[in-house]
């Protein structure tokens, strides 16, 4: 079967990545579900620091092979098209750096001073199913940072860069370059790209709707007929609390 259509031929609409970035990732878990989506969670990830903004942004790829001596040596480094500095460089503004690394994060895929020049360059944010070093330091940035967990190792030691901007798998989930990346306190969700605009725009009554069920719980109302909205009643108070609230 073909791959998606690639990423330039899906033009986004303008409020999509705002409405992505006041939802959660469990709402757009739910929404994913409902279209077949099973496999959408990034596994294993987590945010680096607490407290930063939801990451949002297209994703731009670098996959990740086993090192081995002959073509990851300490001089590696000074390559000028060694792909990982390649991709720190080039990675267009606003967009996730999301890396492949076959979930092993007994080595770094990147550390504190490449994602600070990351931060500089305009970066929406990174997501790793690898280790991240310096990881104080990737947590004290503006930018989310989402990894498997600090790891002190250089990349060089476990993980060998090969492909920029092509299919990749993040925490056994595939990636396309320019798939829409959600991260919040939860983790990561991969939205294909072609589905963000309905995603988008349904998180926002879903999102309305939890926000009524929970007060509602919180003033003992039942679960059931509540959430589902089963109880004919549900929507009829969920309509006149909206109306208060847009009153």
């Amino acid at each position: 079967m073909a791959n998606p259509p690639p990423a330039e031929t899906i033009t986004l609409h303008l409020e999509t990545l705002a409405r992505l970035s006041r939802a959660s990732t469990a709402t757009v878990a739910t929404l994913l579900l409902k279209r077949g989506y099973l496999n959408a969670f990034v596994q294993g990830v987590v945010p680096l620091g607490a407290g930063k903004r939801p990451l949002i942004g297209p994703a731009y790829t670098l996959r990740y092979i086993p090192a081995r001596p002959d073509t990851d040596p300490i001089e590696a480094f000074r390559e000028p098209d060694h792909p990982q500095r390649i991709a720190i460089e080039e990675c267009p503004e606003g967009a996730v750096l999301v890396m492949d690394c076959r979930q092993d994060a007994s080595a770094a895929s990147a550390g504190s001073i490449l994602l600070t020049r990351l931060q500089i360059r305009g970066a929406a944010g990174v997501v790793s199913d690898g280790g991240i070093r310096d990881a104080a330091g990737a947590a004290a940035l503006e930018m989310p940072v989402f990894a498997a967990r600090p790891s002190a190792p250089t990349n060089l030691t476990k993980h060998h860069a090969v492909d920029i901007g092509l299919p990749i798998a993040c925490g056994g989930v595939a990636v396309y370059p320019g798939d829409i990346v959600l991260g919040d306190s939860d983790g990561v969700m991969i939205i294909p790209r072609h589905l963000a605009d309905e995603i988008a725009e349904e998180s926002v009554g879903m999102e309305l709707f939890e926000a009524f069920v929970l007060e509602e719980v919180r003033r003992g109302v039942p679960i059931r007929g509540l959430y589902p909205p089963t109880d004919p009643g549900t929507l009829g108070r969920f309509k006149d609390w909206q109306a208060r609230r847009e009153a």
